[in-house]
C-alpha cells in the first residue's frame, strides 16, 4: 500500500468546475468549464455516455464503451490551455447526444449522463479521466443561460447586401435561439473596408473566452449597445443599429457584428477556487460557435443573389484581374456555403505554384493576407480560390480562379 501511494503522488489530481450540470433534455445546451490542477497533461477527445467504468491502470473513470453518446464535434471544439495552467472547455451538447440520453432513460436508465475528457501525460504516466455528471430536466429548468444559435438577416435575406454610395442597407435582426434565461448585454460594431478583418475567435462572445483572454478580441467602430432581459422562453429578436447609422462613406465590404458580453448567471458561473485558483468567472450568455456578421457592400453593383453554381463558391473581393497597391493589405473575401465546415485559401504564382493555403474556421468569409505573401511573386501576379471541406478535411465546394495584379 505505501508503494502504491508514493507511485502516484500527483496522479488523480485534475479538478473540474462546475463538475455537475443541469441540460435541456430536448435540445442542445452549452456549458463553460474549468479544468485546474493540470501538471504535464494536456487534453485529448471528449466523449459522452450514459455509463461509467474504472479506468484502472490509468486514473479516473471512463464512460463505458457500450454506452457512448457521441463525441465533442470538432467544430465545438473552443478549448484552451491557458498560461496560468488551466484548461477551459466549452461543452455544447448536441441536440443528437440529448435525444439518445433521454431514450436510454426511458427505456429504464439514469436520468443523467456523463461528459469525460481525458488528458494524456506528456511524460509517460497514465491517462486520467475527469468525467462532468449531466443532469436532465424537462424544458431546460435551470441550466446554464446560453446562446444555441444566432442568424443576423434582413427582410431581404442576402448573404452580402449591396448598396450605392450615401445610401444604406436596410436594419439588420438578429434571430437568437438560447436555453436558461439572463440578461443578454453587448453591442453592435462594424468593420470599415481597410480594418484588418475579425478572426474566428473574435467573434465569439465574451463568455466563450477563458478569463485571461477576455478584453483581448480586435475592437472596431461601436455603433450602439443594448441590454436586454431574455425570459425562459427560448427564442430573441434582438433589432439590428437603424440603417442611418451603418457608415456608407467609402466604397468596399463592410461586416456589422455583434458583440455579446459575459453576464452574470449563477448557473454558468466557474468556481476557480475548486479547481485551484481563485475567484468566480461569470459565463452567462456563452456560445459554442462564432456569432455570424452581416456583410454589405457599397459601389456601384446592384443587388443579387450569390447562389453557387455547379458546386462552386462565390468569390467577393478583389476582383478578377483587379488591381491593388503592393504596399497595401490584401483582404480576400468570399460567400460562404452552409454545406462547408471549413475553408481552404489557395494562392498560386503566376507559374501555377501554391505560394500560400490557409485553412480557415466558417464564420468569417474573410482573410487578410501576410505582408511577406508580394515577395513570392517574381511578376507581382497570383491567383486565388477558395475550397470549401467537410469535417475530415474533404474538398466539397471549390470556387473560380481570380487573378489579382499588384502594383508598386
Amino acid at each position: 500500500m505505501i508503494f502504491l501511494l508514493a507511485a502516484h503522488p500527483l496522479w488523480s489530481q485534475i479538478k473540474v468546475h462546475p463538475s455537475g450540470v443541469n441540460v435541456n433534455a430536448s435540445d442542445a445546451t452549452t456549458v463553460f468549464l474549468t479544468f485546474g490542477r493540470l501538471t504535464d497533461q494536456v487534453p485529448v477527445e471528449a466523449f459522452w455516455c450514459g455509463e461509467l467504468t474504472d479506468a484502472a491502470p490509468d486514473v479516473g473513470k471512463k464512460c463505458d464503451p457500450g454506452t457512448i453518446f457521441g463525441r465533442l464535434p470538432i467544430r465545438y471544439d473552443l478549448s484552451r490551455l491557458n498560461p496560468d495552467g488551466s484548461y477551459t472547455d466549452i461543452m455544447s451538447i448536441p441536440p443528437s447526444v440529448a435525444r439518445r440520453a433521454y431514450q436510454a432513460a426511458q427505456q429504464g436508465q439514469d436520468s443523467q449522463f456523463f461528459y469525460v475528457r481525458r488528458f494524456s501525460s506528456l511524460k509517460g504516466g497514465p491517462d486520467e479521466y475527469v468525467a462532468v455528471t449531466c443532469r436532465m430536466t424537462g424544458g431546460g429548468a435551470r441550466v446554464p443561460f446560453a446562446l444555441l444559435d444566432v442568424k443576423i438577416t434582413t427582410d431581404t435575406d442576402l448573404p452580402v447586401y449591396f448598396v450605392k454610395k450615401g445610401t444604406h442597407p436596410p436594419q439588420p435582426v438578429a434571430e437568437i435561439y438560447y436555453n436558461g434565461t439572463g440578461v443578454l448585454k453587448g453591442r453592435w460594431e462594424v468593420v470599415l473596408p481597410g480594418d484588418e478583418p475579425p478572426t474566428g475567435r473574435d467573434l465569439l462572445p465574451e463568455a466563450s473566452l477563458p478569463i485571461n483572454e477576455r478584453g483581448t478580441q480586435r475592437r472596431y467602430t461601436e455603433i450602439s449597445r443594448f441590454n436586454v432581459f431574455l425570459p425562459p422562453v427560448g427564442k430573441y429578436i434582438l433589432t439590428g443599429p437603424k440603417p442611418k447609422k451603418l457608415p456608407s462613406e467609402m466604397e468596399g465590404l463592410y461586416m456589422l457584428i455583434l458583440r455579446i458580453e459575459a453576464s452574470d448567471d449563477k448557473e454558468a458561473d466557474s468556481n476557480l477556487a475548486s479547481v485551484g485558483g481563485s475567484g468566480l468567472v461569470h459565463n452567462g450568455a456563452v456560445a459554442g460557435f462564432p456569432l455570424p456578421p452581416f456583410r454589405y457592400f457599397v459601389g456601384n453593383v446592384e443587388n443579387e443573389l450569390f447562389v453557387p453554381n455547379n458546386g462552386e463558391l462565390s468569390l467577393l473581393l478583389p476582383g478578377n484581374n483587379a488591381k491593388h497597391p503592393a504596399d497595401e493589405p490584401i483582404d480576400f473575401n468570399w460567400v460562404e456555403s452552409r454545406l462547408a465546415a471549413f475553408y481552404r485559401l489557395e494562392i498560386k504564382n503566376s507559374a501555377s505554384q501554391v505560394v500560400l493555403s490557409a485553412i480557415l474556421q466558417s464564420g468569417v468569409g474573410s482573410y487578410r493576407a501576410p505582408s511577406w505573401l508580394k515577395d513570392r511573386l517574381e511578376d507581382d501576379v497570383l491567383g486565388w480560390r477558395v475550397v470549401g471541406l467537410d469535417f475530415s478535411g474533404k474538398e466539397m465546394l471549390k470556387s473560380e480562379w481570380r487573378i489579382l495584379k499588384l502594383i508598386r
